[in-house]
């Protein structure tokens, strides 16, 4: 069963019907658009932490992350030094890998660097493609596209870490540039981004030119 409808009459995911945690976030965040630079870095951030665990492991210790890192403010942890890593490999409420600590250090860092080139937010969001999958199973859901690739390519060249295709697909997801809410849940098409359809939201369409994008 792919969608499974909960006491409130909504159909939701399997992985989102049954923990309160996983379903609140899936109803009030996943697929939400996020435009700010604070936020979309926290999601890069925590999307490469998840990397090999499940979500909910990482959602459980996000008030731990946003207090080891600064409220992920990039100003901020682009000056971690080496005393911060060790500070962050001894927190038990995070998840101590340091390869995934220094990988966000060395983002912040590619994060500020990137302002001058038009900021964070603009680069991931030059992305979007021109429509978005409309699965009806999970097994229809795509793990990385043309642009997750892209984008994965492009942010590696700007000097940032932990950025594969596959966790950007998953970063893409989860901030709105791909709907991929399966057909039939209650949150398909209400990003204001996407149509239910799959095309894009005709004011969001109407905002975007073929030069805005990252690929044709």
């Amino acid at each position: 069963m792919h969608l499974i409808a909960g006491e409130d009459g909504l159909a939701r995911p399997a992985w989102a019907a049954v923990d309160p945690l996983l379903r609140d976030y899936y109803d009030h965040e996943w697929g939400v658009p996020v435009l700010d630079e604070t936020g979309l870095f926290e999601r890069l951030s925590l999307e490469a932490f998840q990397s090999g665990l499940s979500w909910v492991t990482i959602l459980r210790k996000r008030p731990a992350f946003r207090a080891a890192f600064a409220g992920f403010e990039a100003d901020a942890v682009a000056r971690f030094d080496e005393d911060d890593a060790a500070r962050l490999m001894a927190d038990a409420g995070i998840v101590r890998n340091r390869r995934k600590v220094d990988a966000t250090i060395q983002n912040a860092r590619a994060t500020v660097a990137l302002r001058e080139q038009g900021g964070l937010p603009a680069l991931i969001w030059s992305f979007q493609p021109e429509t978005t999958p409309v699965p009806a199973s999970y097994a229809e859901v795509p793990t990385q596209s043309a642009e997750s690739l892209a984008l994965s390519k492009e942010l590696k060249r700007r000097g940032f870490a932990h950025v594969g295709p596959t966790t950007m697909f998953a970063l893409m997801e989860a901030v709105g540039i791909v709907d991929t809410h399966l057909v039939g849940s209650h949150r398909r098409g209400t990003s204001g981004i996407w149509a239910a359809d799959g095309t894009r939201a005709a004011a969001a369409a109407e905002a975007s030119t073929p030069t805005e994008r990252g690929i044709a």
